[in-house]
C-alpha cells in the first residue's frame, strides 16, 4: 500500500530539524509531501515561492519526497490530494499542546485523518526560525542549524533589510 503523508508547514525559514523529520518520514511512508502553507496574515521572511524553491533545492529530483504549497484548511488540502496522513515534528514539550490541539481540530473536521508525531533528534531541539533569523541579524552564521542555501539565502534578505 502507498503511504503519502503531508509534512505542512510555514518552513520560513527551512532549518536542519525540518530536514531531519523528512528523512526520517520517509522511512515510515512511501512519500512525503512538504507542504508549504501560504498563509495571508502571517508575516513571512521569504515567499511562498521562495520558500517552496528553496526546498525543491534541497531535494532534487527525489521520488520520496514532494513539495508542494497549499492555502486554506489542511484537512481540504489533504482531501484534494487524497491522503489522510499528516506528519507533524515536535521539537519540544511545548510543541506538543499546539500540536495536538490541531490533530484534534483536523480530526473534527475531517475524521479520516491521522496525525503522526515525530520527535525531532536532540541535535535539532533548539532551533527555531526566530532563532535563527537572530543570528543571522546579529552578523552570526547558523551554518549548523540550516543547510548552506537557507543560511546564503536568508542572509541577502535579512542584510538587504536591515539596509534599507
Amino acid at each position: 500500500m502507498n503511504k503519502v503523508a503531508i509534512y505542512p508547514g510555514s518552513f520560513d525559514p527551512f532549518t536542519n530539524g525540518h530536514i531531519n523529520i523528512i528523512e526520517r518520514g520517509v522511512k515510515v511512508f512511501n512519500t512525503v509531501i512538504v507542504a508549504v502553507a501560504h498563509h495571508v496574515s502571517k508575516k513571512t521572511t521569504f515567499t511562498l515561492q521562495e520558500r517552496v524553491e528553496i526546498i525543491r533545492e534541497i531535494f532534487p529530483n527525489s521520488s520520496e519526497v514532494k513539495v508542494d504549497y497549499f492555502e486554506g484548511l489542511l484537512v481540504d488540502y489533504a482531501r484534494k490530494i487524497g491522503t489522510n496522513i499528516v506528519l507533524r515534528g515536535m521539537r519540544t514539550v511545548s510543541d506538543f499542546e499546539y500540536e495536538f490541539q490541531m490533530a484534534l481540530a483536523n480530526k473534527t473536521l475531517y475524521s479520516e485523518l491521522e496525525t503522526v508525531f515525530m520527535v525531532t533528534e536532540s541535535a535539532y531541539s533548539h532551533i527555531s526560525s526566530s532563532l535563527i533569523k537572530e543570528i543571522i541579524t546579529l552578523g552570526g552564521s547558523a551554518k549548523e542549524m540550516i543547510p548552506e542555501i537557507v543560511e546564503q539565502k536568508l542572509r541577502e534578505k535579512l542584510l538587504k533589510k536591515q539596509e534599507a
